[in-house]
């Protein structure tokens, strides 16, 4: 029998299985993993470094929506912004990837070299280098949490009786649909205004 002219397995498509058992259940295992592509696991663990190496598979397969060109506008925080911006996007199309992704280190080469060109364009605007870890962890958080909040309820604050919270039921009715957006703007531009402060 001939070879397929295709191979049945590389890393791209391990990676896309592995997200999308992520996107519809919140989890993966290899062997579900290796059942969805019709192979034996050990075939997977060829390609593979163990879960943490599909892992990073799924880390690279969100990541390649996000706009690494932003890293190339100036000054640094027009830069930053708008990375901010297309990374939130990038996540938000896979909500569930989140708890997976923050809980384990970052490991993929083409994601290490954004979190590169960040830390040295924080550097390079003058930053000091022990601000420079806390302001890329307080953008993830900022990111990262109001991509999870995007897939929330628009609803979340579940008031039966108006009575008992007459301000929050009225200021949650007069902010509608926007309120993930808003508050990322919100949080967005104060995140940004301190970090101006940092600057020496």
């Amino acid at each position: 029998m001939g070879r397929p002219r295709k191979a049945l397995l590389d890393r791209a498509r391990i990676g896309a299985t592995a997200l999308q058992l992520v996107d519809e259940k919140g989890d993966f295992t290899v062997p579900e993993v290796a059942r969805r592509l019709g192979v034996q696991t050990a075939s997977v663990y060829h390609h593979v470094d163990g879960r943490a190496g599909v892992v990073e598979l799924v880390r690279e397969r969100v990541v390649e929506k996000l706009d690494p060109d932003t890293l190339g506008l100036r000054p640094w925080d027009r830069a930053l912004e708008a990375w901010a911006r297309s990374y939130r996007a990038a996540f938000a199309a896979h909500p569930r990837a989140i708890a997976i992704l923050m809980t384990s280190p970052v490991r993929a080469p083409r994601v290490i070299g954004q979190y590169e060109q960040v830390a040295g364009m924080l550097v390079d605007a003058g930053f000091p280098e022990d601000e420079v870890m806390p302001v890329i962890t307080g953008l993830d958080n900022i990111v990262l949490g109001s991509a999870l909040d995007m897939s929330a309820p628009e609803v979340m604050w579940v008031v039966e009786d108006e009575s008992t919270a007459p301000r929050l039921a009225a200021a949650q009715q007069a902010t509608g649909a926007a309120r993930a957006d808003r508050a990322f703007e919100l949080t967005l531009a104060g995140f940004l205004a301190h970090c101006r402060g940092l600057l020496p």
